[in-house]
């Protein structure tokens, strides 16, 4: 067997690499008629890689061949774009993952960075995101928060078409000012200023599609309150002074406090007594935190402000209604 003229020495062994990596151990022939060259390059190229420091051992047999070990030491590492975004994306969320390796994953992050090619660094750089506690659950296209942090980073007006409640992206397009990306409630986010409505928003990655190119750089306005977890934080809650709700009220509830306190949330429970507890609790809307309160099954008593007994009255009357 001859070598196809167009297999270029390098992409050859990002070849045999990357097949050594699928499989226990590979036949020298097998390995030879995959890569469409002959044993003895299939020899040579081996002896190369394990200059570069990867450990290949020759497995004796009938047929013989190579076996890539679980070296000891990091050797070059080789990423495509995709591998690169995932582990980026990885170890920047490892700081919320409830496990103590925040630091250890800043330094794989960082030793990960030095022995990639300074296209994949350049791409790596770009994705810096505020991570909020939570698990993603919504995918995200790789080209798409690759292009989006690439944007924030750059200080260059992003323009995206957006859909809403999982409709297909379309419309007239965004015109926004990029600032952070943020992953927050399980689901990937760009904070950014909106050019048309003149104000901040937020937008979920999962429903934007951005077009090329981006716009003119632009001069970086002040995050409200300087801190973009908290900005966040607060727009969840509907609240415009802060990372606080809007709507807060209190009840008595006729349960102990062990009963309460699994399902209270943010809110704060007082025992009463032994059958009793007051739960100080919070939502983005009156007749919204009246319902949390009925999600008890216990009866209510000692109810304020004033403005949580007036959710509970109309709430009421509407159940009474909703059964004639």
């Amino acid at each position: 067997m001859t070598e196809t003229s167009a297999a270029a020495p390098t992409a050859r062994l990002l070849r045999l690499l990357s097949l050594l990596q699928t499989r226990r151990d590979w036949p020298g022939a097998l390995l030879a008629e995959r890569l469409e060259v002959t044993p003895r390059t299939v020899r040579r190229d081996v002896e190369h890689l394990r200059e570069l420091g990867y450990g290949i051992t020759s497995v004796r047999g009938r047929d013989g061949g190579y076996r890539l070990d679980a070296g000891t030491h990091l050797p070059p590492m080789l990423f495509d774009d995709e591998q690169a975004v995932a582990l980026t994306v990885a170890l920047q969320s490892a700081t919320v993952s409830g496990v103590a390796i925040s630091e250890a994953a800043a330094r794989a992050l960082l030793t990960v960075r030095q022995v990639l090619p300074s296209r994949l660094r350049h791409r790596m750089d770009a994705l810096d995101a505020t991570t909020l506690p939570g698990v993603a659950h919504a995918d995200v296209q790789p080209e798409v928060l690759l292009a989006v942090s690439a944007a924030v980073r750059d200080r260059e007006v992003l323009r995206f078409d957006y859909a809403s409640q999982g409709d297909e992206p379309g419309g007239a397009p965004r015109r926004t000012e990029p600032h952070h990306v943020v992953v927050a409630r399980g689901r990937w986010y760009l904070v950014a200023w909106d050019l048309d409505a003149d104000d901040w928003r937020t937008f979920r990655l999962d429903r934007l599609m951005p077009r090329i190119p981006t716009g003119p750089r632009f001069v970086p306005r002040e995050v409200p309150s300087g801190d973009v977890a908290a900005y966040v934080a607060a727009r969840f809650k509907g609240s415009t002074q802060g990372d606080v709700w809007p709507c807060r009220g209190r009840a008595v509830i006729a349960l102990p406090s062990r009963d309460v306190l699994p399902f209270a949330g943010d809110g704060v429970v007082e025992e009463i007594d032994a059958r009793h507890c007051r739960l100080t609790a919070g939502s983005w809307s009156w007749m919204a935190l009246a319902a949390s309160f009925g999600r008890f099954d216990a009866e209510l008593t000692e109810v304020g402000p004033p403005e949580l007994r007036d959710a509970f009255t109309t709430l009421a009357a509407r159940f009474k209604r909703a059964v004639p």
